[in-house]
């Protein structure tokens, strides 16, 4: 019988994924302390979109972050694919 793999849940996606990381909603640099738990394309994808000063002026909820279109599309799209490695380019209207 195999070894049986821990299940998390992405705090953002809501997907079920074998790994999470721990994503400050206000970026440590900005003096932030609260933590969720993202999967990696979460995670990478966040950062690939915004600064560490937008994440903790504007997106700093959880709420925010779904609310943003950017997120909004992405989240749409990433919702329907499997707990694979999903690559992440830095986006070119970073703000």
């Amino acid at each position: 019988m195999g070894k049986q793999q821990a299940v998390y849940q992405c705090g953002l996606c809501k997907r079920d994924v074998r790994q999470v990381s721990k994503h400050h909603l206000i970026p440590k640099s900005e003096g932030g302390r609260e933590v969720i738990e993202l999967c990696a394309a979460c995670h990478k994808t966040l950062h690939s979109f915004f600064t560490n000063g937008t994440l903790a002026a504007e997106l700093n909820t959880i709420a925010a972050l779904r609310q943003n279109p950017d997120v909004a599309r992405y989240l749409k799209w990433v919702r329907k694919q499997r707990d694979n490695r999903i690559r992440v380019n830095k986006s070119r209207n970073r703000r």
